[in-house]
């Protein structure tokens, strides 16, 4: 059986819509809006007269390998809480795309090289705004200087987009996380919403504090680039939510969303209260050397409904993936493509300073 068909997991949500929808008008038929449940999955196909195709997939049981026979990429827009789904894919030969930001679960694919080459698949990580777009900047930011030192990347999201489910469980559930990044070359723990740092956006946004958070761009980066200093900050708009969510983390108040009763209402909150604007934006700083002397590169990129841009990324990926070979493995996307490769990515507006 030929390998032509695209699997796109939670293709029914905030961000797998749009990627079903996008790659439905260039692979019609060939495209499954998959989730557990098949109501949505068969409202999308409807929408999309046929060009998606409805699947019921329910990811946190094992999946028959039969069931991705054909297959030639899988998109994962869901959040995972183990590795078998993914070994599964790979093994079968299905290449696999993920948008998490998880830090843990990307380690745990790491581990899985041996079953990508195995199955002749490729698997990319770090797709989407933050990490993805991240990723890239900073491989942009890094090539403007002879030396990179360190790397700040800040990231403000607008409480006024469309935030799917998967990503506002992973905020919540991070707000009181410990994680290790890397600092000087070594490794370090530190915790969420905590270490501010004043970040210029420029223009409207402005200044913003902003604070640790776990995004997965912070393990890769430190290896792909070889830069010993890495760190990832969220900032949220409107700023005052910044400001409680600091204080919240400070207070120890993070502790009460280990109860599932609260957890859940702090979820149905932010998706529900759509406070401030639809913008998001992104900083990527490179400090180095340039030319003998100590000098800094800065990547922005600002825009409105981040989901979108994930899904374009997501997108650009998917389309290079099945349309050129590309080594068998486990990689982050910055060792695989950049941003003049990125069709949709390239044409979004960047604002670069060099500074010495």
């Amino acid at each position: 059986m030929d390998k032509d068909r695209i699997v796109v997991v939670g293709g029914y949500g905030a961000v797998g819509s749009i990627v079903c929808r996008e790659l439905g008008h260039r692979f019609p038929g060939k495209v499954y809006a998959a989730g557990r449940s098949l109501e949505r999955a068969e409202q999308l196909s409807r929408e999309t007269e046929g060009r998606v195709l409805p699947m019921q997939l329910d990811i946190s049981r094992p999946v028959d390998p039969k069931l991705l026979e054909g297959v030639k990429l899988v998109v994962m827009c869901l959040d995972q809480k183990d590795v078998s789904f993914v070994r599964t894919c790979l093994l079968s030969g299905a290449h696999y795309i993920d948008v998490s930001a998880n830090i843990s679960f990307q380690a745990q694919v790491e581990a899985l090289q041996k079953e990508a080459e195995r199955g002749g698949a490729t698997a990319v990580m770090n797709v989407g705004l933050a990490p993805g777009v991240t990723n890239l900047l900073a491989l942009e930011a890094c090539r403007r200087l002879d030396r990179t030192e360190a790397i700040e990347i800040t990231i403000l999201l607008g409480l006024g987009d469309r935030h799917g489910k998967a990503a506002l469980e992973w905020t919540v559930d991070n707000l009181g996380t410990r994680f290790e990044i890397i600092k000087k070359g070594r490794s370090e723990t530190v915790g969420s919403f905590t270490d501010a740092r004043l970040a210029d956006f420029r223009g409207a946004i402005g200044r913003r504090s902003a604070y640790r958070f776990p995004f997965s761009d912070q393990r890769s980066l430190p290896s792909t680039l070889g830069v010993p200093d890495i760190s990832t900050r969220l900032c949220l708009d409107p700023a005052f939510i910044t400001a409680f969510l600091a204080g919240f983390r400070k207070l120890g108040l993070h502790r009460l969303l280990r109860l599932k009763p609260l957890r859940a209402a702090a979820i149905a909150c932010f998706g529900r209260v759509h406070l401030g604007s639809e913008r998001f934006a992104v900083q990527v700083e490179a400090v180095g050397e340039k030319d003998g002397r100590m000098a800094a590169a800065v990547y922005r990129l600002q825009g409105r409904r981040q989901s979108e841009l994930t899904a374009f990324c997501a997108l650009d990926v998917s389309e290079a993936v099945c349309g050129s070979t590309m080594p068998a493995g486990v990689f982050s996307i910055e060792q695989l493509l950049d941003w003049k490769r990125m069709s949709r990515l390239s044409r979004e507006e960047l604002e670069v300073e060099i500074r010495s």
